[in-house]
């Protein structure tokens, strides 16, 4: 073959390649990467270990979506929201991630919220703070945990009718946004019930030592104590007060168990009598959670535990997502997750669509007596289940949004604004408009037609 030939054949080869390779039209089979931001270090890092756990259970379990294989990356938030925002751009910026679950933290999950939004992202978070999908909600974030309002209606309601007696309470609670949201919906509930609030100590977030706190506690003579912390500290703090000798003589509450991991640290013995609240335990009877149980037990050996089981719900919520998309496309994926009705670890579990908040149980369990565990996790007996969550919605003028409304009868916030007000009922939208005098009902409309100038009034409860 002589030069000329050889060059002839360079050039039809250069023109032949993309015709066989295609690669403009080539459908992409590139990793779905999943970030799990959660801290790693510091005092809640136990809890973001299990979240990892939770996220590489549910990807390794699905292996695939719309025929691409999945991936996760685990970051280490440090339970600072600077760090949390860092991390995240990172992965989003470098690494093309556009789906992220965790935020432990409440204080991270409201910085990541707002930056992976704006950013273009999907976040899916555990975080209990009802700012996430109150007036800090945005389109890009969910949540499935019931917030801070629910959690205490969930736990402190039920407790009042068990214990009628009961009639001062004081409450323990880190000085944070989270910590603020389970304080004011325990000082609502107590007015609504004219319970007294006998006192209330703060402590911040690196705190080990509580004992100057439960020393303040005994001396206000509480019929409850009420530890409003998460995590490490709570553990820490009940323990304490069980060494000072409060569960003799004081009913005791931790509003917010992290579960299982928190039950096995403290022991059975010392968990015996206590109320926990929780969002989530391995004994619910429920097809999901069936299937969670069965592959974790398979898997690492063990029963999962809330911060586990919460990861792999809300990755989980983002992979159907996705699914029934059929794309990556963030917006298309939001689209698809807004207003679903699925079957979730708690049973029948609703994305609200308005703000994007999962309608689902939060539980009271109490602690039994170690003699009466059926197995090594028997730690607690489930006393009441339910769903509560504040009345809430969206304003709008014109089709265009404006701000988020809260309309709770306990705290009476009123919203000047020119708005249709859509709240949650149930499982039922109902919109309460408001022209002066004049009230219109719009059932089952989400965005009801009605455009004139409305002013949201104080609301009862609706029973």
């Amino acid at each position: 073959m002589n030069r000329r030939d050889a060059l002839k054949m360079g050039v039809l080869a250069s023109i032949a390649t993309p015709l066989f390779t295609r690669p403009a039209f080539a459908a992409d089979s590139s990793p779905i990467l999943f970030g799990c931001p959660n801290p790693m270090s510091g005092p809640f890092a136990a809890n973001g270990k299990y979240a990892a756990m939770g996220m590489q259970l549910i990807i390794e379990q699905t292996k695939t979506a719309i025929g691409r294989p999945l991936a996760y990356k685990v970051l280490d938030s440090q339970g600072k929201p600077a760090t949390a925002i860092r991390q995240v751009q990172d992965l989003f910026q470098q690494e093309k991630a556009r789906f992220f679950a965790g935020g432990i933290l409440s204080s991270e999950a409201l910085a990541m919220g707002k930056t992976i939004d704006k950013l273009g992202g999907v976040f899916v978070t555990t975080a209990g703070a009802d700012e996430i999908t109150g007036k800090d909600c945005n389109r890009g974030t969910f949540r499935w945990t019931t917030p801070t309002y629910g959690a205490v209606r969930e736990t402190v309601g039920p407790i009042i009718k068990a214990h009628p007696k009961a009639k001062r309470w004081y409450t323990i609670t880190p000085q944070y946004v989270f910590g603020e949201g389970l304080l004011d919906a325990t000082k609502n509930i107590l007015k609504e019930n004219n319970l007294e609030h006998v006192g209330n100590s703060y402590h911040s977030l690196d705190e080990r030592e509580f004992s100057g706190y439960l020393t303040n506690a005994m001396a206000a003579k509480p019929d409850v104590l009420v530890l409003l912390n998460f995590g490490s500290q709570s553990s820490e703090t009940l323990r304490q007060a069980v060494s000072f000798g409060m569960k003799t003589n004081t009913i005791i509450l931790l509003a917010w168990a992290s579960g299982l991991e928190q039950f096995e640290s403290l022991g059975a013995d010392l968990c015996e009598g206590i109320y926990f609240g929780v969002q989530y335990w391995h004994s619910i009877d429920s097809p999901l959670n069936r299937i969670l149980v069965e592959q974790t037990r398979a898997k690492f050996n063990s029963n999962p535990n809330y911060s586990l089981a919460g990861a792999y719900i809300i990755t989980k919520m983002m992979l159907d997502g996705i699914a029934k998309a059929n794309t990556t496309d963030t917006a298309k994926v939001i689209a698809a997750m807004e207003g679903t009705q699925f079957d979730g670890l708690t049973g029948s579990e609703l994305v609200r669509k308005d703000d994007h908040q999962v309608i689902k149980n939060y539980y009271l369990l109490k602690g039994k007596a170690k003699a009466s565990m059926k197995d090594k996790d028997d730690y607690c007996d489930i006393v009441h289940g339910g769903s509560i969550l504040s009345f809430r919605g969206r304003c709008w003028v014109q089709d265009e949004h404006i701000s988020t409304c809260f309309c709770r009868s306990a705290l009476r916030r009123i919203c000047v604004a020119p708005i249709t007000l859509t709240i949650m009922t149930g499982f039922n939208y109902e919109s309460l408009c408001f022209a002066g005098d004049q009230r219109h009902r719009h059932r089952n409309a989400l965005f009801p037609a009605c455009r004139r100038s409305f002013h949201c009034v104080r609301l009862a409860p609706l029973r």
